[in-house]
This record gives C-alpha cells, sequence and structure tokens, in this order.
C-alpha cells in the first residue's frame, strides 16, 4: 500500500485468536511450570522455550466440554473483544486443551464419562483416549497481543491449571521432528535462565503472583499490548 508521498507503507497484519496454557505442579516445594522448546525451523519464535498454546480452530466452538468456566473467568474472556460471546470465551478455553494434547501429549479433563462425542479430527485424540475436555480446571491470568511490527500476530489468552488435572499423557507428541522438539518442568528461576522471548518472560512473572493471590480469586487480569507505539500493560 502507497501513502499520498508515494512510499510504500507495510500492512498492519491482523492478530488471530489464540490461547495458551501455563500447567503447572506444586506439589513439591516450589512451583514448576510445563514449557517446550519450539523447533528451529519454525517461523514464529524459532528455538524459544514456550507454554503451550496456538492459534483458535473452529473446531474449538463446537466440542463438548466437563463443567464450566467460572463466571468471572467468562467474563474477563469477553472483555475489550470483537463480538464477544459465552461461546467465543469457551472456545478459547478450549483451544488451550487442545494445543495442550497436540505439543505435549497431556490430555486435562475427567476420564471417567465415557467417550466425548467430537465432529472434528482436531479433537479426536480426546475420543480415542476417552477423556472429556475440563473448562473448569482452566484459569484466566493473561492476555497479550503481538505488537504491530511482526508480521504474524496473535491475541493470545493465558491460562493456568493444575497438574492434578491431567487425566492422561500420550506419547510421542514431541520429539526432533514436531513443533516442541522437547518438553520440560521448571522452576520460575530455572525458566528464566532459558531462551525465553519477553513476553514469556512477562505472563512467567504474571503466572507467579497469581499463584501467590489466589488461582480461584476473581482478580484483575493483567493486558499487554501496544498502542500508537508504545508497550502498555492494563487491567480487565
Amino acid at each position: 500500500m502507497q501513502t499520498e508521498s508515494g512510499q510504500t507503507q507495510r500492512r498492519v497484519a491482523r492478530p488471530h485468536d489464540a490461547a495458551s496454557l501455563i500447567l503447572v505442579d506444586r506439589s513439591g516445594a516450589t512451583p514448576r511450570f510445563l514449557m517446550g522448546l519450539r523447533h528451529e525451523r519454525h517461523s514464529f519464535m524459532p528455538g524459544y522455550m514456550v507454554f503451550p498454546g496456538g492459534r483458535l480452530d473452529a473446531s474449538d466452538r463446537h466440542m463438548r466440554v466437563y463443567g464450566m468456566l467460572s463466571p468471572h473467568t467468562e467474563r474477563n474472556l469477553m472483555a475489550q473483544t470483537v463480538r464477544p460471546s459465552p461461546a467465543k470465551a469457551r472456545a478459547l478455553a478450549l483451544c488451550a486443551l487442545r494445543e495442550m494434547f497436540e505439543e505435549t501429549g497431556m490430555l486435562i479433563g475427567e476420564s471417567d464419562l465415557g467417550e466425548p462425542p467430537v465432529t472434528s479430527e482436531a479433537w479426536r485424540g480426546f475420543a480415542e483416549h476417552g477423556v472429556f475436555p475440563s473448562a473448569e480446571a482452566l484459569h484466566f491470568v493473561a492476555r497479550a497481543i503481538t505488537p504491530p511490527a511482526f508480521p504474524r500476530r496473535y491475541d493470545t489468552r493465558f491460562f493456568i491449571a493444575e497438574a492434578q488435572h491431567v487425566a492422561l499423557t500420550v506419547e510421542g507428541a514431541f520429539g526432533p521432528d514436531s513443533e516442541l522438539t522437547e518438553v520440560r518442568w521448571l522452576t520460575r528461576a530455572q525458566a528464566e535462565a532459558e531462551n525465553l522471548a519477553p513476553i514469556t518472560r512477562v505472563i512467567l512473572g504474571e503466572a507467579s503472583r497469581r499463584l501467590d493471590d489466589g488461582l480461584e480469586n476473581d482478580l484483575p487480569v493483567p493486558f499487554f499490548r501496544e498502542l500508537r507505539g508504545l508497550w502498555r500493560r492494563d487491567e480487565i
């Protein structure tokens, strides 16, 4: 696109809805977070340690789910969102659960309710292993939009869940030919010594504070984005 002066102006990419899941294990003295190393061949954040996550899929709107999001989680997910609805809030939570399974093999949900009905191949793994995805296991702790300067942008909602909600782990989800080449449980200090993107480092700190403040509490959710060239931390 050209301006009136004839200079070429890059079109700013529209951010895609996405979700990420921070899985935490508090069985020991110090909380440990599940993080994965992105493959060096990926165009987006290659070689970085990240929380599992990805782009919202159409099938996430139709998958059956066990339980409900808490009222404040649903409310905060709909805040400052284009065409907000409870269905979209639930779809974002389901996106986080699906991406966790696809990237780590971990199925979060209930395994004693039979086989969940699926209408998409994206959710076939939950049906094959008899796990209903559980929305009530998730807590909404942060939101961040990739800055306009990036060619690929995401409007990511970060959820946190306790490791005790993992119903089953399927082997083979990560490795040298997968999106994540390895997956590790790391304390905050260990994670901060890894190759983290600045926003991942910030979200790690927010997640740690939320653990201290109580996951069940109705608290403001930090919202990170760039407005008029300035990086901002707002609350929703």
